[in-house]
């Protein structure tokens, strides 16, 4: 049994890397040590207790990583140091060697963190440093949250069957597991009595769902669609193989499934996927997009791409930069790859330099950009439905429409987690964004 009793009157501070699971995950261990009496940190309060979700899946994150937990500790002193998520779960004892750090626990702890606070003693003396992460990870630890943000984030599948050769999250996360339908339809129930409205579908290989109960992801999205009181749903990151031609006429036809996808490509070359051992080829990516297009023409298309790996020629760059420029999408998520330890990648012939790695980078950036202003331009003098979020101090307020065209207009504490018609204007000053030049009324 915890004694909360010790948490009386303490702060902790939440740092996280990496996927919008990590930051779903975050926010679960967050309530949970609210429940226990522990209150989030305000801006320059110097916390008791720091909890670090990582990420292992680059080079850079695991570094961003280390320099976070060397940030937070010189401005926390004394502060119990928590460290969790992916890096920890493949180099748990090189972690709890860092300067400060007084627990590191694998994925299969992520959602324990509240027992191994202890009496919150700190571990400078050499003691019992890391709850050893099980090598094997099997449990699914449930988790819809949204911190402080407007959106909720549900996790719906863990782990990843796939082995791609560049990928170490098989290793960290386990097989491929999830929960019963019936669950996670419980757990969007819970959202709505806290006012919740958008749900943001997360896992590792979502499309994967149902493998060990014996449902389907399609079955998933037609129960969360019958949900009332959540407006709107949004689909993270599906595996082209598996997002099938049914979720997506399903999704062109919902009541809350926006028209909003995010289908990693990751290299646009059939020769680099089969050294990828990815479970594609670019026809099959191509007929995706056009599927999508055909059936939901105004969807907003999100697309990851890794550039540089290992057997990527400057010819293969080249085909692949055109494969993906002929493609109707909306905007790219540009990765440099990473050497990962232990990954077969690295048995594979033709190592790019990292200046040729930055190059290709910035191409597919800049293409990126010019598709992402193109598509928000096709929407300006429309009119949209946009659920609108909580303003940073001094800034105007942000929000998505339906197919995620960000809009801003001017603080309002009235427009928070609404759902407000707008006429859509020009871009803002950065173009990060489209203004809204007038306000029609709410729809919620």
């Amino acid at each position: 049994m915890i004694d909360k009793s010790i948490f009386k009157d303490k702060k902790a501070i939440y740092y996280t890397l990496g996927c919008k699971l990590n930051f779903s995950e975050t926010a679960t261990i967050e309530r949970q040590l609210q429940d226990a009496g522990i209150r989030t940190a305000k801006r320059g309060e110097v916390a008791d207790i720091i909890v670090v979700n990582s990420c292992a899946v680059t080079q850079e994150a695991e570094k961003k990583c280390r320099q976070a937990i060397h940030k937070l500790v010189r401005q926390n002193p004394g502060a119990f140091v928590v460290v969790t998520g992916c890096y920890a779960q493949l180099s748990a004892e090189k972690l709890s060697k860092e300067t400060g750090v007084d627990v590191v626990l694998g994925i299969d702890k992520k959602g324990s963190v509240l027992e191994y606070l202890g009496n919150l003693g700190k571990h400078d003396d050499g003691g019992e440093w890391f709850a050893q992460p099980t090598k094997d990870v099997r449990n699914f630890v449930h988790s819809c949250s949204r911190g402080d943000r407007t959106r909720y984030f549900l996790k719906v599948q863990d782990g990843c069957d796939y082995f791609c050769t560049y990928c170490t999250i098989p290793f960290a996360r386990g097989r491929s597991r999830n929960p019963h339908v019936c669950e996670l339809v419980e757990q969007a129930q819970r959202a709505v009595a806290e006012g919740g409205k958008e749900i943001v579908i997360t896992g590792v290989n979502i499309g994967d769902f149902g493998k060990t109960t014996g449902e389907s992801f399609l079955s998933l999205v037609k129960a969360l669609d019958g949900v009332e009181g959540i407006s709107r749903y949004r689909i993270s990151s599906i595996e082209p193989n598996l997002l099938t031609d049914e979720v997506i006429d399903y999704v062109a036809q919902s009541r809350a499934f926006m028209p909003h996808f995010h289908i990693p490509l990751q290299a646009g070359s059939d020769e680099v996927l089969k050294l990828m051992h990815r479970r594609y080829d670019t026809a099959l990516f191509a007929a995706k997009i056009a599927k999508v297009r055909e059936a939901i023409p105004d969807a907003f298309i999100g697309v990851d791409v890794i550039v540089g790996t290992r057997g990527e020629s400057e010819e293969l760059f080249g085909k692949a930069y055109e494969f993906i420029n002929g493609l109707e999408i909306s905007q790219l998520h540009v990765f440099s790859y990473s050497e990962r330890p232990g990954t077969q990648a690295l048995k594979i012939d033709g190592a790019v330099p990292p200046a040729e790695k930055h190059r290709r980078s910035q191409l597919l950036i800049a293409l990126s950009e010019e598709k992402r202003l193109a598509f928000y331009e096709r929407h300006i003098g429309r009119e949209a439905i946009v659920l609108f979020e909580k303003p940073r101090s001094g800034m105007p307020m942000g929000g998505f429409t339906s197919n995620y065209v960000r809009v801003e207009i001017p603080a309002n504490a009235g427009y928070v987690n609404r759902l407000v018609r707008v006429r859509l204007g020009g871009f803002n000053d950065d173009k990060t964004a489209l203004i809204a030049d007038g306000i029609i009324g709410f729809v919620d």
